[in-house]
């Protein structure tokens, strides 16, 4: 009976983590959506040659707008390095990708404090400072240009590089329906992305608080003995990051439990931001960059995130910032109508809207140089996605190496056996050959990648040269399809 209490108990708080952190991950997704779908990846490109400060300061301010998980933000990072921006500098874009963002800050404010949200971006810029001195002094050049030779000419990034292929700029497409469309499509396949890293954060921080004794985070990371706790604690933190396997959001409640177990201020940020050095990115560094560079890698991470963790916690210490250690519930039970409820709420119909948007992309005119992952859902620009491949005689697009390799593995998993993998009919007849389309409308033959926009008619995805026949087609389709398709 005591085994079933305990396992209730975890799975309840758990659960009332998630509830009172759930209109932040909303807030979190619909602006990392928005930013998404309205900033150029080309511009970072263009500004990230080199590794003076300036050029750190662009590259962490464009990862930051660019939060993501942490898979995508390393395949990301990869492909600005590949294209020619420097490889410090894609570094420190893949490390404020994944710590500098604003749904992290606000989940860790609302389970375990402000001062952990601030630690996050004082600590953030910290470790960027401290990896841009270090990390050109470690790599050797030679080295370093052979990983971007080998990823050149291995196809690693045979992507087009010419940018964002939707038409407008972004001024006009914020005040677009198919702008906003595009922004909800990246918010809702993030949360599909995310929700299995989500789910197992949760769920394992909930039986980290609940079922683990004090007494066992104690055995691991030593407590009670001043600094010398504080500096065994930072060093052993990212240790645990890198045998959990939980990254991005979903290592900020499972740091809450560590905070309740009594885990250095500084060992908590250092675990916080130490979701790069997760046991399979470790592994995705070496493939992408070989053997050597990514131990040194790892090692640099680790040395950076365990340094900048402490140097947090002697800055907050000073400034008297440091919370009280907590041992309560990491989450308050929510019962009735108050403001969390009433956020909730508004994030549910927020959600419920973007979700609308998502749905009527092609009706809005949104979609045009988008595809999405088919192995986690993610949605990419197909002119600049990490990895891509072709299948049935369909363009296939990735957020990643890692999921590209999961669909070379077994495709069929992920688009069946009579649907090809960009999501069109295996009997489309407006395909040709070489992967074209046919426009229903004019009747032109048209690129998928770089069409004006597309709608779904009976289950099946017309291309359109222009917004006009586009339009043409939604108003009547029937006049189109019955003619020119066959059954």
């Amino acid at each position: 009976m005591s085994v079933l209490d305990t396992i209730g108990r975890s799975v309840a708080e758990g659960w009332w983590m998630f509830y009172d952190t759930l209109w932040a991950l909303v807030l979190g997704f619909t602006l990392s959506g928005a930013v998404q779908a309205f900033v150029s990846k080309a511009a970072m490109q263009r500004s990230l040659g080199d590794h003076r400060p300036g050029t750190v300061a662009k590259a962490s301010f464009f990862g930051m707008v660019s939060s993501s998980c942490s898979y995508a933000a390393s395949a990301l990072a990869k492909s600005l390095f590949a294209r020619g921006a420097d490889f410090t500098s894609s570094m420190a874009f893949m490390f404020a990708s994944t710590n500098l963002v604003v749904e992290l800050g606000v989940v860790l404010w609302l389970l375990i404090g402000w001062q952990f949200a601030l630690a996050e971006f004082v600590g953030g810029v910290i470790m960027i400072i401290l990896l841009t001195l270090i990390l050109p002094r470690v790599l050797p050049a030679a080295e370093v240009e052979a990983a971007r030779q080998r990823l050149n000419a291995g196809g690693a990034d045979d992507t087009d590089a010419s940018g964002q292929t939707t038409s407008g700029s972004a001024a006009t497409r914020i005040r677009s329906r198919a702008g906003w469309s595009d922004a909800a499509g990246y918010a809702v396949s993030d949360v599909t992305m995310l929700r299995k890293e989500l789910l197992i954060g949760f769920l394992v921080a909930g039986f980290a608080s609940m079922a683990v004794p004090v007494r066992w985070w104690q055995t691991l990371f030593l407590t009670g003995h001043g600094w010398l706790s504080s500096i065994e604690n930072v060093i052993i933190a990212p240790i645990l990051a890198f045998l959990s396997f939980v990254c991005s959001v979903g290592n900020v409640p499972l740091g809450a439990a560590l905070a309740r177990g009594g885990i250095s201020f500084g060992g908590v940020v250092a675990f916080i931001f130490a979701d790069l050095l997760a046991f399979p990115l470790v592994l995705i560094y070496r493939k992408l960059y070989g053997t050597r560079l990514a131990l040194r890698l790892a090692l640099v991470f680790w040395a950076v995130m365990s340094t900048a963790g402490l140097i947090t916690e002697v800055l907050f210490r000073v400034l008297s910032l440091t919370p009280a250690h907590h041992t309560g519930r990491i989450a308050d039970v929510h019962v009735g109508w108050n403001y969390t409820t009433v956020l909730n709420v508004a994030a549910v119909l927020v959600f419920g809207a973007l979700y609308w948007l998502h749905r009527n992309s092609a009706q809005f005119g949104g979609g045009a140089g988008l595809a999405k992952d088919p192995v986690c859902g993610m949605q990419v620009r197909t002119a600049d996605a990490p990895a891509r491949t072709r299948h049935a005689g369909h363009s296939v697009y990735f957020c990643s190496d890692r999921c590209h390799d999961k669909f070379l593995a077994n495709p069929d998993a992920y688009t069946g056996s009579s649907v090809p993998a960009d999501g069109e009919h295996a009997h489309d007849h407006h395909a040709n050959e070489d992967g074209h389309r046919t426009d229903p409308v004019c009747g032109m033959t048209i690129d998928p990648e770089h069409a004006a926009g597309h709608a779904e008619q009976n289950g099946r995805t017309y291309w359109f040269c222009s917004t006009g026949c586009r339009d043409a087609f939604t108003a009547d389709p029937d006049r189109y399809t019955s003619t020119r398709s066959t059954p």
